[in-house]
C-alpha cells in the first residue's frame, strides 16, 4: 500500500513543480541592469561598465549589478590558490 501512495505522490509533486527558467546572467558581460516592473522584472546582462548601466537606468526603477558569472574574471594565481591543490 506505502509502494502506490509514494508513486502517486511524487507524481504530483512533478506535475505541480514550476518550469524552470533559463540562465539570467550572461557571462561575455560584465555588469547587469536590473529593471523592476509591476508585473516582474527582467535583468539585462549587456553592459561593459557600471557608467553605461547608470545612464540606462536613468530615470528608471531600476538599478545596476556586478555580473556573479562574468568569465573574464579571474580567481587570484599563486601558490596559495585553492585551485593549485590537489587531494590525494
Amino acid at each position: 500500500m506505502r509502494i502506490p501512495a509514494l508513486a502517486i505522490l511524487t507524481t504530483a509533486a512533478v506535475l505541480a513543480a514550476a518550469p524552470v527558467r533559463a540562465q539570467t546572467y550572461d557571462p561575455n558581460y560584465p555588469v547587469c541592469l536590473q529593471i523592476y516592473a509591476v508585473h516582474g522584472g527582467y535583468i539585462d546582462c549587456s553592459y561593459h561598465s557600471l557608467a553605461q548601466c547608470a545612464q540606462s537606468a536613468s530615470g528608471r526603477a531600476a538599478q545596476c549589478l556586478t555580473n556573479p558569472y562574468f568569465v573574464g574574471a579571474q580567481a587570484p594565481r599563486g601558490p596559495r590558490s585553492r585551485r593549485d591543490r590537489r587531494a590525494y
